[in-house]
């Protein structure tokens, strides 16, 4: 994706709300990369938390609000806390292991029993079910890993509703704007916070995440249920980056946190 390291003088702002936000996760500050790119979006990756990145697209800095920024951010910082990056290693490594295991059966073991006219099919069967039964437990652990970054993230950044305005505009930009480095490299889709080849999608046996309005109705119900009411008081979006230092870091660094206008855009919960 040609994504460029970033520290602290080139991407001040950015920075330190990646700093903030992993300060708050407990997590000691991760690799911090920009990727030029016109669709919002972000991912992250590491095997553990002492060897992670966080990545985000010019066009996630640029169209949405510091608020829905914090909490995109929070949410990668929730797959390192998690080690999701590794937990999606070994279900991979496992089902190609059983696909493996499927295959040397038909090639191997197909014709050791001639005389069971249920001999081959079942090993004809098991060549066909049990690759595609490993797909479908890592899909759904992926599933189900995206739920709880949302949760956690949600957690970190303070407001379930940031989050959820964040994925809303995610969606619907991937629906809009191709990412052409992700259509190269479709194996790396399933990493961003929203899948780049298919914007909103299904919530369906086949996919790598939830339905985005899935994420988005559990999110509001979160916020509904006041479960974040004690860190109410002290939100990373506002804190990290605050109107006076983005005053001063956007005319000193010209770039994406440069541009008035992305920072002060209403979502679908204000």
């Amino acid at each position: 994706h040609r994504a460029r390291e970033v520290d602290a003088a080139a991407a001040p702002e950015f920075h330190a709300l990646v700093a903030e936000l992993a300060a708050r996760a407990g997590l000691p500050m991760p690799k911090v990369y920009l990727i030029d790119d016109a669709q919002p979006n972000a991912f992250a990756t590491g095997r553990n938390p002492r060897n992670a990145a966080v990545a985000a697209t010019t066009g996630l800095i640029s169209q949405l609000s510091r608020e829905e920024i914090a909490a995109v951010m929070a949410h990668e910082l929730a797959h390192v806390k998690n080690r999701d990056t590794l937990i999606m290693t070994v279900a991979a490594t496992i089902g190609g292991a059983i696909s493996m295991l499927a295959n040397f059966a038909f090639f191997f073991g197909g014709h050791r029993d001639n005389n069971n006219p249920f001999g081959i099919l079942g090993v004809i069967l098991a060549a066909v079910t049990a690759p595609l039964a490993a797909m479908l437990i890592q899909m759904a652990i992926s599933r189900t890993r995206e739920y709880s970054a949302d949760r956690d993230g949600a957690a970190i950044c303070g407001n379930p509703a940031w989050l959820a305005s964040a994925l809303a505009k995610i969606a619907g930009a991937a629906g809009r704007v191709p990412m052409l480095s992700a259509e190269r490299n479709p194996a790396t889709a399933p990493l961003f916070i929203i899948n780049p080849l298919t914007g909103a999608g299904m919530d369906n046996l086949f996919s790598t995440h939830p339905a985005t309005e899935n994420r988005i109705a559990a999110l509001q119900a979160m916020a509904a249920s006041g479960g974040l009411a004690a860190t109410a008081g002290r939100n990373v979006g506002v804190e990290a980056i605050s109107p006076s230092r983005r005053r001063s870091e956007g005319s000193a660094a010209p770039g994406p946190w440069s541009r008035a206008g992305s920072l002060k855009r209403r979502g679908p919960w204000g």
